[in-house]
């Protein structure tokens, strides 16, 4: 017998995966049931990390469906720090190994992570570099504003031609700026009136407000087999106000909040009879978008690409019993999956990934 949500989420929180969490469950037809166990209420304001990929890319397609944007368009014309490109010989290159790039960065290279830089999974002399300037991604909260980021970013070569290979997540923080620098405001401001508005995502931004800093619960991880404090509650990064321009980080949000960007999605691009995302965009959103000749093993964690693709900002199910399925996770512990009957279901913890946050991922999915 299958377990259902709430005996899932009780069942880790006993075990100590997570203090508490919250799961939503929405089925054909805009039904959504949204639970909690443990002590993370079910309105709590959560960091949802990497989540934000998603949005970004239906913002991103909202541009070019009104004709602002292009997907092939270099993006060069609005971030001109991206011109004139150098990239490494070959991935593993000592940094003065370049040439020039041939192929200018796309709307469609951030979208799909083929832009050429991202995060380096094995050692090479980019990787210790992109440490060294401060660009290298992991756990800790972005070090500088989306300005001197991207500087930081455009003064070191592409691992490769854009187009020919895949790395994870930097895309999406251009992307972000990309964003702010097309509709010539702060990107939060357009992203409320443009999605979170029309929503009813009230509570979703780039920091939680003073007012309901109440409602952002401490973040942890594993160590040694005990829970870790690592985020305050009601305090640290994600407390308004922004120490500087975020264009490049990632959302807060809640349960009730990412079950209306996902039940959106969900229904075909629709929210209670406004078309969001055209029928077309959606198609490219959620399928898989890239070539197999960018899935290699330097790319990602193992096993990645085993029946996986990667669309706009979701990783797409291409083969096995779940073909079709497409969402994505953070890496503060939180996960959504759309299924192509319509059902989704949405897990927030606020709890590092590591073996315990898969096991429940894997659990409710």
């Amino acid at each position: 017998m299958t377990a259902s949500l709430p005996q899932i989420l009780d069942d880790h929180v006993a075990r100590g995966t997570a203090p508490g969490i919250v799961g939503v469950q929405g089925m054909p037809g805009g039904r959504v049931e949204i639970v909690a166990s443990g002590d993370l209420r079910a309105d709590a304001i959560v960091r949802i990390q990497s989540m934000t990929k998603p949005i970004l890319a239906v913002a991103a397609l909202r541009l070019v469906q009104e004709g602002r944007l292009r997907l092939d368009d270099p993006v060069e014309r609005w971030l001109p720090e991206l011109a004139g490109r150098r990239v490494l010989r070959t991935p593993e290159a000592a940094l003065d190994e370049v040439g020039f790039a041939m192929t200018p960065i796309t709307l469609r290279h951030l979208l799909t992570l083929t832009s050429g830089y991202g995060v380096q999974v094995v050692p090479t002399p980019l990787a210790e570099a992109m440490i060294a300037n401060r660009t290298a991604a992991g756990q800790e909260p972005v070090a500088m504003g989306a300005q001197e980021w991207l500087e930081a970013l455009a003064a070191l070569p592409l691992a490769f031609e854009p187009g020919t290979g895949w790395r994870y997540h930097h895309s999406f923080g251009i992307l972000g700026i990309l964003l702010a620098r097309v509709v010539d405001g702060p990107l939060e401001a357009h992203l409320q009136r443009d999605l979170f508005d029309p929503l009813g995502m009230v509570d979703t931004g780039y920091t939680v407000p003073l007012d309901k800093a109440h409602r952002l619960p401490a973040a942890y991880r594993h160590e040694d087999g005990e829970l870790v404090e690592i985020e305050p509650a009601a305090g640290g990064f994600s407390l308004a106000p922004a120490p500087f321009d975020l264009s490049h980080s990632e959302l807060v949000s809640t349960a009730a909040d990412y079950a209306a960007f996902a039940g959106m999605l969900a229904a075909g691009g629709r929210h209670d009879g406004t078309v969001i995302l055209d029928p077309g965009s959606l198609a490219l959103m959620c399928s898989d978008q890239v070539s197999s000749s960018t899935k290699t093993d330097d790319s990602f964690f193992p096993g990645f690409w085993e029946d996986t693709g990667w669309g706009f900002g979701v990783a797409v199910q291409t083969a096995g019993e779940h073909s079709g399925r497409y969402g994505w996770s953070g890496g503060q512990g939180t996960d959504f999956w759309i299924d192509p009957d319509g059902s989704f279901r949405i897990v927030l913890s606020q709890v590092e990934m590591g073996p315990e946050v898969m096991g429940l991922f894997a659990d409710v999915q």
